[in-house]
């Protein structure tokens, strides 16, 4: 597969993963926003200026549809105030930590895994100290923030979180590997690089 419709292919898998586990976000099947950004830094970072606001172009537009299909307004919706627009620059910690990774992988297994939990870990705890800590205090849905009590909504949030991209991460590396390493590959396949 040329790396053209490689991207493409990726790009739509995350697209259709992030589409159908948002819908639902505490649905039986987890939202995989975080994972997908994670994943599309890492398999899409040549991309980055059209995959990455795509990809929160989507996260918007199922938002509204969920919103709006309930027969609610968009924009006076409880998830949605100032601190909303902070889920961009939240999911670009996600989207950076894949960037690093794919900078940073090479060398041997144990160290790409380890170089990959280290991403991830710090990628989740940025991610949600912007999109946690923005509804806490810039959002009107806590009538009296205090510092206790935003330290004990982000620390009851933050292990749910990382628990679920830590879930979609670690089956898209499996599938890596799967795919990379353990089924045959023809010839010119195998000098193709991610990205």
């Amino acid at each position: 597969m040329n790396p053209v419709a490689r991207r493409a292919t990726i790009f739509a898998v995350l697209a259709a993963l992030m589409a159908a586990t948002r819908l639902h976000h505490f649905g039986a099947v987890p939202d995989a926003s975080w994972a997908v950004f994670f994943i599309g830094g890492f398999y899409l970072a040549g991309g980055t200026r059209w995959a990455f606001p795509a990809l929160m172009a989507l996260a918007v537009a199922v938002d509204w549809f969920v919103i709006t299909s309930q027969g609610l307004s968009f924009w006076t919706h409880y998830c949605v105030s100032p601190a909303y627009w902070c889920l961009v620059p939240a999911y670009f910690a996600m989207w950076a930590g894949g960037l690093w990774l794919k900078r940073h992988v090479a060398g041997p297994a144990l160290a790409g895994v380890l170089k990959l939990a280290a991403s991830l870990v710090v990628s989740v705890v940025v991610c949600h100290l912007i999109a946690q800590g923005s509804f806490y205090w810039i959002s009107s849905s806590v009538a009296e923030p205090t510092l206790a009590g935003w330290w004990k909504n982000y620390t009851d949030w933050l292990l749910p979180y990382g628990r679920v991209a830590a879930l979609y991460v670690g089956g898209a590396a499996m599938l890596h590997v799967l795919l990379t390493r353990v089924l045959p590959q023809p010839a010119p396949a195998r000098a193709l690089h991610a990205d």
